[in-house]
């Protein structure tokens, strides 16, 4: 079993910024991918940015050039910094992740409990 813990979220003004982290802990033999998703109220969840473990990164064309999504492997951890945060990017956000957990290639795949980011206009 894996456990996301996330951490940052939080209220902020329009043009602030925002760095969510969150961290894989668990019986992990290796990180496929994090990520990061959310949810808008009334919306359908989704994908904001995601990374893989050789570094190969993809993010939503409503954040591209405003936030950013990096993982420290070694410390099981994925953070996104959220740059000139926008009232349309009030939502829960979820951390998610692939991982290996044993030898022979069973995975775990989930998402974290959420965090709440408010941006006010």
């Amino acid at each position: 079993q894996v456990r996301l813990v996330e951490s940052g979220g939080g209220f902020v003004r329009a043009g602030e910024s925002l760095r969510l982290s969150c961290t894989a802990s668990g019986r992990i033999l290796r990180i496929n991918d994090m990520g990061w998703d959310r949810q808008a109220p009334g919306k359908r969840r989704e994908l904001v940015a995601t990374v893989t473990s050789t570094s190969s990164i993809d993010y939503a064309d409503s954040v591209k050039g405003r936030f950013t999504i990096s993982m420290d492997n070694a410390k099981k951890t994925v953070y996104l910094q959220m740059n000139d945060l926008k009232p349309e990017d009030t939502a829960v956000y979820f951390c998610t992740g692939l991982f290996e957990t044993s030898q022979d290639g069973e995975t775990w795949s989930g998402w974290g409990q959420g965090l709440q980011v408010t941006v006010s206009s």
